[in-house]
């Protein structure tokens, strides 16, 4: 009776589970192959979804706050529609040259029998090449049938022997065969040969089986050649120091003498655009004149240019170099840590200054926001704790040269300007502070026709808001 009872007990228990397990599955049918009204635009999970870019459209970033500047309020009144409009059409240039398929958000598919490159399939413009690991998992059926396209190209199978005959290249290519491993070989055989010629940009193939869709990006780049710079055996075959001069002959001197104290046969180049030059003597010196009052960046732009080595150390022309100018403390972090660009260092009086770039892009129509905020620094430089990434550093740095001259040094800017450069290679210079190199102050020697063309005027500064509307695509800039 107990045994009967036991058993009349574990059917219920079985039914009970079967209709628990009915539920959850129809849960789980309802939850993943019935979509709900938000999710009309999602695909079945076997299918990939690829979004037009990298996130959701942005929202347009805020001006409120305390010191957020409005650029658009320093534009000229009677150009402003004017300049608005030649600006909109200058970012969708802008947007043509930097925007590729590559920046296209693309959700994998799970449980997927579609083998494909996620990554790393890079091939030059206009040249086939074949496209390694395509493949087909499932499981035995009558015939299977796989599709693979592609918009920037055209695809092909290579030739097995020389009876083969290739086919000819086509945007979309249907593989299908009674035999897995058949189909295997000709996806194995298959070559991408890309239609258009840029320097760098991307495709993305489809590749669909049955009810299953995968997209995977192809990169088209033209191979860069490197360029190598022999930096010998000592700091002179590496380092150029490079400074800027204007009506400062005086301090010059003292900097130069100071520089002469630690570093005897270093070049250093000066860019003089003083408004009656004066021959600058000593050895290994190189004085290039410019036309009067050309300005600050203009003359960063004319010395970095001629310099040859590896590295540049930038000073101002009145600086003074003392037993913790080390430049070679600051070349042994860039050589530790190769994928930086810039190293600043500490000036007396100043101390290590540095400071934070936090960009928001906007919606694209009115321009970004951007925010600096001194005395941010983001994490330690592996292997060195007094250094720290950052996004911008004082006059005193060690810049990698042809890093410096990619993003080069905006001449309309004459009187007042430094973190513009870093403006300007935000997203592309890898910055870092350093506490264990720095240098000193010379005295300040009153100048009045020095300081006459020094001080910043009320348009320089208004220009220069209007610069970084036009020229950095941004509605409202915040100077923390």
């Amino acid at each position: 009776m107990d045994s009967l009872l036991q058993m009349g007990r574990c059917k219920q228990a079985l039914v009970l589970a079967i209709l628990c397990l009915s539920a959850s599955m129809m849960y789980f049918f309802l939850l993943h192959y019935c979509p709900t009204e938000e999710d009309t635009d999602q695909l079945v999970p076997q299918q990939i979804r690829v979004l037009p870019s990298t996130s959701p459209r942005q929202p347009n970033c805020s001006c409120q706050g305390k010191g957020m500047l409005v650029l658009k309020d320093h534009l000229p009144k009677d150009q402003y529609d004017d300049i608005v409009k030649r600006r909109a059409e200058e970012y969708r240039k802008h947007h043509i040259r930097t925007s590729s398929s590559l920046n296209r958000l693309i959700f994998a598919p799970s449980n997927s029998p579609l083998q494909y490159p996620i990554q790393g399939f890079t091939v030059v413009p206009l040249q086939k090449t074949l496209i390694p690991g395509l493949a087909l998992h499932a499981a035995k059926i009558q015939n299977y049938k796989v599709t693979l396209s592609v918009s920037s190209g055209v695809l092909a199978i290579k030739a097995l022997g020389e009876g083969d005959k290739e086919r000819q290249g086509e945007k979309e290519i249907t593989v299908q065969s009674t035999s897995l491993s058949d189909l295997n070989n000709l996806l194995g055989r298959m070559t991408y040969t890309s239609t258009v010629y840029r320097m760098r940009t991307g495709d993305l193939a489809h590749f669909t089986f049955e009810h299953h869709e995968a997209v995977f990006p192809i990169v088209i780049q033209q191979p860069s050649v490197p360029v190598l710079y022999d930096i010998g055996n000592d700091i002179n075959s590496q380092v150029t120091i490079v400074t800027k001069t204007f009506l400062r002959y005086t301090e010059l001197q003292v900097l130069i003498s100071s520089i002469r104290t630690y570093y005897k046969d270093i070049k250093i180049i000066i860019a003089d655009d003083s408004l009656e030059p004066q021959k600058v003597n000593g050895s290994n010196i190189e004085q290039y004149i410019m036309p009067p009052a050309q300005g600050w960046f203009a003359g960063r732009n004319l010395a970095v240019s001629q310099v040859t080595t590896k590295y540049l150390f930038w000073v101002d022309d009145d600086f003074l170099f003392t037993d913790k100018t080390k430049i070679e403390n600051l070349v042994e972090v860039m050589e530790a840590t190769p994928e930086l660009d810039v190293v600043g260092g500490s000036v007396a009086g100043h101390g290590q200054f540095y400071f934070s770039l936090v960009y928001e892009e906007g919606n694209g129509e009115d321009g970004g926001c951007l925010n600096r905020k001194r005395g941010v620094k983001y994490q330690p430089v592996p292997g060195f704790p007094n250094c720290s990434f950052t996004s911008g550093v004082v006059n005193l740095f060690l810049g990698r040269t042809d890093a410096v001259l990619k993003v080069g040094f905006d001449p309309l800017l004459k009187r007042v300007a430094h973190s513009e450069f870093f403006m300007d290679g935000l997203g592309s210079l890898l910055v870092a502070s350093c506490s264990h190199v720095s240098v000193d102050h010379q005295p300040k020697i009153k100048n009045a026709k020095y300081s006459s063309f020094r001080k910043q005027q009320s348009k320089d500064a208004e220009d220069k808001l209007a610069r970084h509307f036009f020229k950095n695509h941004l509605k409202c800039i915040r100077y923390g």
